[in-house]
Parts: structure tokens; C-alpha cells; sequence
């Protein structure tokens, strides 16, 4: 079997408009087939006719989805492409929007500009949590980005975006146990042009962009590009006088080829971006029972209205945002075999402040300062035989550092907040409690610091893989491949827990109180020497009601932290494994192809860094107060607590309970079937698939931190279905559609209790995105009208399985609450997406545009309120936006 390698290819710009569409889900369009046997010259085509949407040869895709060049059709991989000239068509900015054209890829934007998180099949996680590596790789120009914050920059001078679905460990490692994101660049031309760009929309939208390659000797050439995109806000901070929501962005990239018609190509690319945006906006659903005490104390919100985007706040949420790093492909041919080497560093810093109880007063605020460098080194080999056996076998190594400041920071408002909480309204309570204790007056919840913490992760993977083709006749390819991965990381996670209720045991002092010491020794004693009489004491002081101080324990949500490593935990992960791909291809005719694959996937253990890690149960057991619900730890471990490790360490501290450092790996299976058609006017992809992820890793907030545990299991069948229609060369008609069967088939241990047998909260179970492209010509001037409706759809699903915050021990089901809670908050999307653009022989374009024309609004995440049991805060989606762009290529 020979794969056939591809040069710059160019293609009529008429071609590359009415194929847009189709382009946008993996599909050629034939809208031109009756050029099909034109033959082209590659060298001397002018560069404003290039093709822009990867390697087109004969009308058909050409894609790397499996680390080599192959059509679309004959790839056996459930893959959809979204073409630069889509891009620019839909006004496509960046990931977030991508997933208006493929229906199994969804995008969620959270807390911050930083925290996004990418879902394939319903698969994925990430955002927010630094520790966790996503479930869905992207790679840009083959450079693994290994967190949110370095992937949601503007797409600059993108050729395509590749979206393949399933687990991809055999060819992408350990980064791809859901799917994988390409986004492939353009190289720089041997021919001199460029492209500007200019738009201007709503909310005083000002995106500029532009790109210029030529050559700087007969065999180095160049590319510079940029881009600006600033925006008003959206959301007005009513009290500030402010507006966030905004865009406020920038990049800059630079690109040398070297490529002398030899046998040896090198690329060079280097990269900054910046974001400096004010991000992102959190309304009020549900305004619980402390919102009362929120104006008492002089604050505002706007209750239980998320779409009025107005809010109030105290601080505006800064984001600040940089990413840059240079990397260097060499591909060395070698006869019938390519040696490719890939090397790559990148810097990434992020810090980001927030009002977190999202009100006008001054309660708690947070701030998280990161810092990630990553080096990555990938070598292969490809071979190109004409007999029936090729090969690609390679290599990978994986160096990452990350380092996090952050912390939280009582308001001048906090210590009244917090009194009222604690009295019901009226203020004192917290006055008695300092002098009960013999605390310092005004110290609890005391204006500055509350928390600091301090967190560390280097990761270092290497990993051997391949696959091995054969074809024992014309129409059928046989291929076998592994992956093997070798992942290790040593953590540490330091904390202060500065508020001094925190620090107290609540079952300790009712202990220490009605024996008249706090000496372990002496109620030792009194214990041996009285058992009966010092149950009973024990009984009541682990009994609500029965002990008073009890109703403090919601007033302790920021308990001291056991830092790690210690003598029991020793901060570090070990994981390997062995990933393979099983595939049959087999041609039908020339226009139809079918295959069936099983594969399996990995990812290696993710580190809890937010201050809810906690030990593992295995590592330390709090003693149960009485009503089955886990308490704070003992001064007394002795006496109440029952033996574990780090109590028989000596390593106990005040109110320490269990919960996650790290959660195991993820490993995933595939089986999958497919078919692949294309005719004159008609073209398919349907994909058949049964999916399993074992240990999925579950991050769900839970208020002041994050519940990071493994589901015992998470599957989804469906299918996708990817088609395009060319009634008439002016029309192209798309359509794709994705069902998901989704549910745990074992989660008993999530946050929210047992969710066995429930489907996961914010995985739709129909996903459609459909197109419209006309092209009219005007007679042989060259000129063209290019209008483009499309609309995505996701039917009805449920945003999350419970609230963390409800859950309640004295209920004979402790979480029933927690999950009923989040049932009225469900999210269906219905989003229409237009643009019109005069397209002009001599390079210049003209159009208008609007994203979200029908202004359809809906909730994309719920989280329960920061200290404020009862109340439910969310995101919203954006509004309608729309402007007009100005192009010209020269």
C-alpha cells in the first residue's frame, strides 16, 4: 500500500466556497467534480487562489489524524474537520466556538477566562484544577497544550481543525483518553502575500488580524501573523459602574520553513499571546438563606435572574493570562521512510482574582496565581512501501513543572456576614465563641488572610508507540497498534488555615468542657477509670443538640490542611500502561468505506491541588459522630478516633476529614464501526460506537474547594452522522447529527452520593449542527455573494448530578437532597449562527455576520454559592453578537 505525500496545493477559491460547508464536518463537497481532471500546477497558482483548507487533491480531504497523510474517506477514524474557510465564514474565534459546527464536541466556559473545558462524547474534564490533565488532548501543530488556559487564544491563520473522537492513546499517549483536538496552521509559502483583517461589532467589538509569508532565500521562507480582539462587557457591575465579560486579547506568532526540495524540511515556530479580560460573570439561581444576610450587611445582588446580566460586586475579576513558547518539526526523508522529530518548550502563567460570593459586599475574595513550563519531545518514523506492509513507530517524552499560589481573603464585611450566619440574624454569637474559647476578640473571621496555600506538580511520562498496516489485497488494510506510557508525579501541597474556629475541635471542647481539662492525660484517665459515665459524655458531644457547639461545624468550612508529603502520604503517583488499536478497513467500491476498530485508552492519575485534597480513607479514619456524618478529627485520638495511619503518625490535626489527594488513572474502550461514502452529490459518515471510560476522574466543586474521585464507570453508545448534499453547484447543504446514550454504570462514591445507573449531568442526548452555504457568482467577473446559515442544537439535558452543599447527615438518605437539588436546572441549546460576504476577484471581501442571531439564551454549568448553603449560582451563555468584517488578500 503506497500513501501518497502531499506539496502546497491549490484549488479555484469557487471550489473552496462551495465546499466550505462540507469541509466544517469532515467532508468533501462535489460541488466542482466536473474539474476533477483538470490538472494543476502547484508552483504556479497565485497564492490568494491557495487552497486554505489542508492538502485537496481530485476534490478530496486530506487529514493526519493518524500521524500521516491519508483522505478523509480512507482514514479509518471517527474524525470531523472544520476547514479554515469555515472558520472565517462562521466567524469561528477560538475553541469555544468550534463547537457550533461539530455536534460531539462541547466547550463550557467556568469561573475564568482560564478554566474551559472541552467534552467529546460526553467525555471530559479539567478546567478549574490545576493537578488535572483534560481528558481531551489538543495539539497545535502537533505541540501538546497541556492545559485550558494555553489552548483558548484566538485560532490564527488556522488551515484546519481536526476533531477526533474517541480515545486516541495509541497515537496521542496519555493526554487522549476522550479525544483529540488538531488544530494544523499554515506553513509559510515560497510566494509572497498575505491577508489583513478588520471587524467591527457589537459591544464595540474590534478584531483585527493579519499575516504576511513570502520567501527570504530560494529555500527558507517566512510567516508573521497577529491578531487583536477587544470587546466591551456584556454584564454590568451595577454598583462599580463596570462591565465585564469582555474580550481583551492579543498574539503574535512568527514561522520559518526551511524546505530546499531535498530530503530534509524544517519548521520553526514561536509564539506569545496575552489576555487581560475581566471574567467572568456568575448569576444568582436560586437566592438561598443567607442572601437576607448579604443585604443586612450592605451588599446587593441580583436574585434569581441570570439572564438580566447585571450584577453586583466588590472586586472585579481580573484574568490575566500568558502564553508563549517556540517549537521545531524536522521531517528527514529516507527513501521509503520519514524520520519526524518534534521538540517543543512552553510557559504558561495565569492568575486570576474574584469576588467568590458574588455580591456588592465585602465577604471573601480569592486570588490563584499558576505558573506551568512544559517541554515535550516527540520522534517517529513512517514508512511509504509500495508492498503491503507500512509502519509508523515513535517515541515521546513529557517534562512538566507546575507551581500554584493562591488563597482566600476575609472582606471587611465577612466578620458581620459570618456573625449573622451564626446567630440567625443577630449579630454576637461570634463574640461569645472568642470568649468561650479565649480567643482574641474580633479574630474569627477576621478582616485579611484566611487561607494560603501552596502547590507543586512536575510530571514525567515517556511513552513507545506504533501501528503496523497490512494490506493482503487492494481493499483491505489490516492494522495493530500499542502505546505504551510510563507516567510519575510528586506533588506537594502546603496550607495555613488562619481562622482560629477552624482550628477547634467542636466534639473535643464539649468533651473538654464538662470534664474541666484539657489534658489528654488526665481525661485518659477519667476515661479508664470511668467507662460508662465517659461514653455518655463521648455520646452526647457526638450528637447535634446534645452538644451545642456542633452548630458552629458550618462555620469551620476552612479546616487546617495536612501538607504532603509527610510520613504517611509521600505526594507521588505511579502509573504505567499498555494502550492498543485493532482496525479492519476495507474499500466496498471506490466512493464507499467501511471499517471497525477496538481500541483502548489511558490516562495516568490526576492530583487534587485545591484546598478540599484530603486523605485518602485507606490512610486515615475520622470517628463518626452518631448520626453516621463524618466529623472533624480528635485531640482525643485515643479515646474517640479509631486507629489509621496518620492518626498512629502522630500527624493528626483539628477537624481533618477524608476525601482525595489524587484519583486513579482513567482507561478506556472503544468498539466502533464505520462507514465512508462520497458520490457525485452525496457524501456520508456514520460512526457506530459502544464506549467505556473505567475510573472516570470526577472534579466537582463543592464550594470552598473541589471533590476530585474516580467513577467506577461511565459509558455512551450512539453514533454520529456527518452528511452533505450538492442539489446545484451553488448549494451545499450539511448536516451532522450525534446520539449518546450516557450513564454511570458505577459511581457510588461521588460527591453527591451513588450515581449508579444515572446519566451525567450536562451530556445531551442529541447534538445537531446543519448548514447552508449558496454561492452566487456574478456572470465571468469573478466576483461572488457567499451566504451561510448554520444552526446547533442540544436537546434537553440536566447541567450537573447534585449539589454538594445539600447533602445532610441527619437524613435517613444523607444525599437525596443533594441530587433533587440540581433537577430544575437543565439547559436545551438552539443556537442560529449567519453571514453574508461579497467575495471580489481582486482579493478584497466584504460581509456582515451574527453569532447567536435568535439571541437564545441558557445556562451552560450550576455550582452551589461559595459559603452559602442554599443558594445556587450559574453561567450563563452569551448573547446575540454580530458585526460586519472587512478582508483583503494580497
Amino acid at each position: 500500500m503506497k500513501y501518497s505525500t502531499t506539496r502546497r496545493i491549490v484549488f479555484p477559491r469557487h471550489v473552496l466556497l462551495s465546499g466550505a460547508a462540507a469541509l466544517a464536518f469532515g467532508l468533501s463537497a462535489a460541488a466542482s467534480a466536473q474539474d476533477s481532471d483538470i490538472e494543476i500546477d502547484a508552483d504556479e497558482m497565485p497564492l490568494e487562489e491557495e487552497q486554505q483548507d489542508g492538502a485537496v487533491r481530485d476534490n478530496v480531504i486530506v487529514v493526519t489524524a493518524a500521524k500521516r497523510e491519508q483522505t478523509l474517506q480512507e482514514t479509518p477514524i471517527s474524525v470531523s474537520v472544520t476547514s479554515g474557510e469555515t472558520i472565517e465564514q462562521a466567524q469561528i474565534r477560538d475553541i469555544a466556538d468550534l463547537q457550533t459546527v461539530a455536534p460531539s464536541l462541547r466547550v463550557s466556559t467556568l469561573q475564568s477566562s482560564a478554566n474551559t473545558n472541552f467534552i467529546i462524547r460526553g467525555f471530559g474534564n479539567g478546567a478549574n484544577n490545576a493537578g488535572i490533565e483534560p481528558s481531551v488532548g489538543v495539539f497545535i501543530d502537533n505541540v501538546y497544550r497541556s492545559r485550558s488556559a494555553a489552548q483558548i487564544g484566538d485560532l490564527a491563520n488556522v488551515q484546519r481543525i481536526e476533531v477526533l473522537r474517541g480515545p486516541q492513546s495509541t497515537l496521542f499517549g496519555k493526554n487522549a483518553s476522550a479525544g483529540v483536538i488538531s488544530v494544523i496552521t499554515r506553513e509559510p509559502q515560497f510566494e509572497f502575500g498575505g491577508n489583513v483583517e478588520a471587524s467591527y461589532g457589537n459591544y464595540d467589538q474590534i478584531v483585527l488580524k493579519g499575516d504576511i509569508t513570502g520567501p527570504l532565500t530560494d529555500s527558507i521562507a517566512f510567516s508573521l501573523d497577529a491578531n487583536l480582539n477587544k470587546r466591551d462587557g456584556y454584564v454590568e457591575v451595577v454598583n462599580l459602574d463596570e462591565t465585564i465579560n469582555e474580550r481583551d486579547r492579543y498574539a503574535v506568532r512568527g514561522q520559518l520553513l526551511f524546505d530546499n526540495g531535498g530530503n530534509l524540511t524544517l519548521r520553526a515556530i514561536g509564539d506569545y499571546s496575552k489576555i487581560d479580560e475581566l471574567c467572568c460573570y456568575a448569576g444568582n439561581l436560586v437566592a438561598g438563606p443567607t442572601v437576607p444576610l448579604i443585604f443586612a450587611v450592605g451588599g446587593a445582588i441580583e436574585p434569581e435572574n441570570l439572564f438580566s446580566d447585571r450584577t453586583f460586586l466588590n472586586v472585579l475579576p481580573e484574568n490575566e493570562i500568558e502564553n508563549y513558547g517556540g517549537s521545531l518539526q524536522a521531517d528527514l526523508e529516507l527513501g521509503a521512510l520519514t524520520l519526524t522529530s518534534i521538540t517543543a518548550y512552553r510557559e504558561l502563567r495565569a492568575f486570576q482574582q474574584q469576588d467568590v460570593d458574588f455580591s456588592s459586599a465585602d465577604i471573601v475574595n480569592e486570588f490563584r496565581d499558576q505558573s506551568i513550563d512544559t517541554f515535550t519531545q516527540e520522534v517517529r518514523v513512517t514508512s511509504d512501501f509500495d508492498g503491503p506492509i507500512n509502519f509508523l513507530l515513535g517515541g515521546y517524552y513529557f517534562k512538566e513543572d507546575i507551581s500554584q499560589d493562591s488563597g482566600l481573603t476575609n472582606g471587611e464585611d465577612g466578620r458581620l456576614f459570618f456573625d449573622l450566619l451564626a446567630g440567625a440574624g443577630t449579630p454576637g454569637t461570634l463574640g461569645g465563641v472568642e470568649q468561650l474559647f479565649g480567643f482574641e476578640p474580633g479574630s474569627i473571621f477576621e478582616q485579611g488572610p484566611s487561607t494560603f496555600e501552596f502547590f507543586t506538580l512536575d510530571n514525567e511520562s515517556w511513552s513507545v508507540f506504533g501501528t503496523i498496516d497490512f494490506a493482503p489485497t487492494d481493499r483491505l488494510t489490516l492494522t495493530a497498534g500499542f502505546n505504551y506510557t510510563d507516567d510519575k508525579k510528586d506533588f506537594t501541597l502546603q496550607q495555613q488555615s488562619l481562622d482560629p474556629l477552624a482550628n477547634v475541635s467542636l466534639v473535643d471542647a464539649f468533651i473538654a468542657q464538662a470534664l474541666g481539662t484539657t489534658d489528654p492525660a488526665q481525661i485518659g484517665a477519667f476515661a479508664a477509670a470511668n467507662p460508662a459515665q465517659f461514653q455518655q459524655i463521648a455520646l452526647l458531644a457526638t450528637t447535634p443538640g446534645a452538644n451545642p457547639l456542633l452548630a458552629l461545624r458550618p462555620l469551620q468550612f476552612l479546616p487546617p490542611f495536612l501538607n504532603v508529603p509527610n510520613s504517611v502520604e509521600p505526594g507521588r503517583t505511579r502509573d504505567d500502561n499498555f494502550s492498543y488499536t485493532l482496525r479492519a478497513a476495507y474499500d466496498v467500491t471506490d466512493n464507499i468505506n467501511a471499517y471497525f476498530s477496538y481500541a483502548t485508552g489511558f490516562k495516568a492519575s490526576s492530583v487534587n491541588l485545591s484546598r478540599d485534597s484530603r486523605p485518602l480513607p485507606g490512610d486515615f479514619t475520622p470517628y463518626p459522630l452518631s448520626t453516621g456524618a463524618p466529623s472533624g478529627s480528635v485531640i482525643l485520638p485515643l479515646i474517640l478516633g479509631p486507629g489509621s495511619p496518620i492518626t498512629d503518625a502522630g500527624l493528626l490535626l483539628p477537624n481533618l476529614t477524608t476525601g482525595t489527594r489524587f484519583a486513579g488513572p482513567e482507561e478506556a474502550e472503544v468498539y466502533e464501526i464505520g462507514v465512508k461514502a462520497q458520490f457525485d452529490r452525496f457524501g456520508f459518515n456514520l460512526a457506530l460506537f459502544d464506549q467505556t471510560l473505567d475510573g472516570f476522574q470526577s472534579n466537582i466543586f463543592t464550594g470552598t474547594g473541589f471533590a476530585l474521585a474516580n467513577a467506577g464507570s461511565q459509558s455512551s453508545k450512539g453514533f454520529e452522522l456527518d452528511a452533505t448534499v450538492n442539489p446545484t453547484d451553488p448549494l451545499v447543504l450539511t448536516f451532522a447529527m450525534t446520539y449518546l446514550d450516557a450513564v454511570y454504570d458505577s459511581f457510588e462514591n461521588s460527591a453527591v452520593g451513588d450515581l449508579t445507573g444515572l446519566r451525567p449531568g450536562g451530556v445531551p442526548e442529541f447534538a445537531i449542527s446543519t448548514a447552508a452555504v449558496y454561492t452566487h457568482e456574478f456572470a465571468s467577473s469573478g466576483n461572488e455573494l457567499v451566504a451561510r446559515v448554520d444552526y446547533s442544537h442540544e436537546s434537553n439535558t440536566q447541567t450537573i448530578e447534585g449539589l454538594p452543599d445539600r447533602v445532610d447527615f441527619t437524613l435517613p438518605d444523607p444525599y437525596a437532597n443533594a441530587r433533587a437539588a440540581a433537577v430544575p436546572f437543565r439547559r436545551e441549546v438552539n443556537l442560529v449562527n449567519a453571514s453574508l460576504f461579497l467575495v471580489m476577484e481582486n482579493g478584497f471581501e466584504l460581509g456582515v455576520w451574527a453569532r447567536n442571531l435568535l439571541d437564545d439564551r441558557y445556562i451552560t454549568q450550576i455550582f452551589p454559592g461559595v459559603a452559602q448553603t442554599g443558594t445556587v449560582s450559574g453561567y450563563p451563555s452569551q448573547p446575540r453578537t454580530y458585526g460586519v468584517t472587512a478582508r483583503f488578500g494580497f
